[in-house]
């Protein structure tokens, strides 16, 4: 199915078969989403579900759990004093805008019209490229899903040129979300489609690589970042090609993707660490990397069962807006 084109302003409602224009809706559901981290908690303690929240853990008698327990777990799926990447930004940002990724006039502006400007550090990564080490937080979550999705899309790599994505040959790419809802670029998306070398990769390397994106799933489809046909799992695929590049280990990359989803997809994460919490006794910060990533849990399909079950148990929790989802 083609595509309906949507503008990288805010993070875009993805599947395999398209996405939705971006909408007022939408618009401000990315307005909402930077306010949940200090509404979550009294969201569960009026929840009528709250008492069942950990099970095991209500029996006649018990009290429910305190605002301090929700506090604690939110504060797992996304550390408020972030989550660090093994990898440094580099030259990526002057070689995305030398391949004409995007035009940086107008990278910087949809972030100004979202009402969030980049910051100095965030305008030198872009422009003249930084030692940083990368770190995950609240405030640059959407900045890093955009950055990400450029370098993903850009990059050579056999993922793009021999993956699931060319099933239906190089001249339909551009039909996907991932694809032709990138409408920054300086060139036709085509031209611009795994046109450049920016993060070269050994062999040894490659398979890495290979090995994490064929298991890292996302809450909007059943396709692997193997198969990035959305904006999210463009992104996964560049952040997981720069850290491999730079090597760091299978175990890194699935850690960091666990996190990297976590600041995208709040909401299905609190969940994530909701079901863990309950069925295995661990934390989110403790749950295994590949298992929180993989099929089972962070696929949609995966997701919709872990939703269900906290459902049908009084489990489930609502964080303001929804989270960062590609549902519709």
């Amino acid at each position: 199915m083609q595509y309906p084109t949507h503008h990288p302003a805010t993070p875009p409602a993805s599947t395999e078969e398209g996405s939705s224009e971006l909408t007022p809706r939408e618009k401000r559901r990315r307005r909402r989403l930077n306010t949940w981290w200090t509404l979550i908690t009294l969201v569960a303690f009026v929840s009528g579900s709250v008492g069942g929240y950990f099970l095991g853990s209500q029996k006649h008698g018990d009290m429910p759990p305190s605002q301090a327990d929700m506090a604690s777990l939110a504060a797992q799926i996304n550390p408020p004093e972030g989550y660090t990447v093994p990898a440094t930004f580099g030259d990526i940002g002057p070689k995305l805008l030398e391949a004409g990724a995007m035009k940086a006039d107008d990278f910087v502006q949809v972030y100004a019209s979202a009402g969030q400007p980049l910051s100095q550090e965030q305008l030198a990564i872009l422009q003249s490229g930084s030692p940083a080490q990368m770190v995950f937080n609240r405030e640059n979550a959407y900045f890093l899903l955009n950055f990400f999705w450029a370098l993903g899309l850009t990059n050579d790599n056999p993922v793009l040129t021999e993956g699931p994505m060319m099933r239906n040959g190089r001249a339909k790419v551009v039909n996907y979300a991932s694809t032709g809802g990138w409408t920054l670029a300086a060139k036709p998306v085509g031209e611009l489609y795994a046109s450049a070398s920016i993060v070269a990769l050994t062999a040894e390397q490659q398979s890495r690589l290979e090995e994490v994106v064929r298991q890292v799933y996302r809450p909007c489809c059943d396709n692997p970042t193997h198969f990035p046909d959305c904006n999210h799992g463009m992104a996964m695929l560049g952040l997981m090609e720069l850290m491999a590049s730079q090597g760091a280990t299978v175990e890194a990359m699935f850690q960091a993707a666990k996190y990297a989803n976590a600041y995208w997809y709040p909401q299905q994460s609190l969940e994530l660490a909701t079901y863990f919490k309950a069925t295995q006794k661990v934390n989110f910060d403790q749950a295994d990397s590949s298992q929180v990533v993989s099929q089972r849990f962070s696929s949609l399909s995966g997701f919709q069962a872990v939703h269900q079950w906290l459902s049908t148990n009084g489990l489930l929790q609502q964080a303001p807006g929804g989270g960062n989802s590609c549902g519709v």
